[in-house]
């Protein structure tokens, strides 16, 4: 797959990005705006990791620290580039930056109804935590 690149998004990716979710990403997040996305990039410009095939947007994750604990989130891979290996490498390139920056874990936000994609994570090596719960509270609208 020398033909993949990942790198991290910079400002001029950001209408593409939230464009290539609305295909490729399971769900919608309350932050899937310009303006969520931007804050996300001026904040920590290595969160937002992208891979390229031949120009196009084919995948991306968030790899969030907050200096003790390490956070996925937005991992997808566009339908007509998946079992590719992207998610792979996309992981991968997200789990480096959290070794770097001396994380030890990571944790995933995966839909419950997504069974493709508990496939990919099981594959990763990731597994669910069934005693914890996620709790949300959404701040103004």
């Amino acid at each position: 797959m020398t033909d993949l690149r990942i790198r991290a998004a910079g400002p001029d990716d950001l209408d593409t990005v939230l464009a290539f979710w609305k295909t490729a990403a399971e769900g919608a997040s309350i932050s899937d705006d310009r303006n969520g996305v931007e804050r996300l990039v001026d904040r920590d410009p290595e969160a937002l990791i992208i891979a390229e095939r031949d120009g196009e947007l084919v995948g991306t994750v968030i790899a969030g620290f907050d200096g003790w604990r390490c956070h996925l989130y937005r991992l997808a891979v566009h339908p007509d580039r998946r079992r590719q290996g992207i998610g792979a490498a996309l992981l991968a390139a997200a789990e480096e930056r959290f070794v770097r920056l001396g994380g030890r874990r990571g944790d995933a936000m995966v839909l419950e109804h997504n069974e493709t994609a508990h496939h990919a994570w099981r594959a990763a090596g990731y597994a669910p935590q069934e005693q914890w719960r996620r709790w949300i509270k959404p701040f103004g609208e």
